[in-house]
């Protein structure tokens, strides 16, 4: 609490004075507060968190007018003009849409993959579901992607991969693969894989014969 009020206060009153005054070192001070992050650095780092989330959950395809206003949603206000600084110190930059005129029609065996989850979480025996999601964390050189494979009958993680690019390759197909090796399916067995939104890919159905 001494230190804390002696940082809130440096602005008014010398350091050292209120150093003395609480009969602390000076240099111990400056080591604290060298190490303890701020209130305003605790917030710029959860809003750099939230800018980049919402920027994948886009599939990269929100700017920063776009961010902002989701941010604003969520009881973030910021500038647009912060959130492209952000951006640009980030790499994260937008897709724009391309201009497409539709002239002919799909081939017939071009379909969706069919929703065969519907928001049940559950299984009823291992190797039944397997679900997968993406998540970002902060290292000291940048931003790496963290993969998992969930088995929903038993909620263990089956699989994982560590990655700095969002590649299917090197997330949800490195997962996937030694969630395989992890959890062998026998003969005949279905399973079905299902992915976010974030993985960039749908859900699917794997059949091992």
């Amino acid at each position: 609490m001494k230190y804390e009020f002696i940082r809130e206060n440096a602005e008014i009153f010398p350091v050292e004075k209120m150093c003395r005054i609480f009969q602390i070192h000076k240099s111990s001070f400056f080591r604290w507060r060298k190490r303890t992050p701020t209130a305003k650095s605790v917030r710029k780092a959860h809003i750099i968190k939230e800018i980049i989330r919402i920027y994948h959950w886009s599939q990269s395809r929100y700017g920063s007018p776009r961010i902002a206003k989701e941010l604003d949603s969520i009881g973030i206000k910021v500038s647009r003009k912060f959130v492209g600084q952000i951006m640009k110190e980030n790499h994260l930059r937008s897709i724009a849409k391309s201009k497409y005129k539709k002239t002919t029609s799909p081939p017939r065996n071009n379909r969706s993959a069919e929703n065969r989850l519907e928001q049940i979480f559950k299984a009823a025996r291992r190797n039944e579901i397997w679900v997968s999601d993406i998540t970002y964390i902060e290292t000291d050189e940048g931003w790496i992607y963290l993969t998992v494979v969930i088995d929903l009958f038993d909620r263990k993680v089956i699989g994982w991969s560590i990655s700095e690019t969002m590649s299917a390759k090197d997330t949800s197909i490195a997962s996937l693969t030694k969630a395989l090796l992890n959890r062998p399916l026998q003969n005949n067995q279905e399973l079905l894989f299902t992915q976010t939104k974030e993985s960039n890919m749908p859900a699917v159905s794997l059949l091992l014969y």
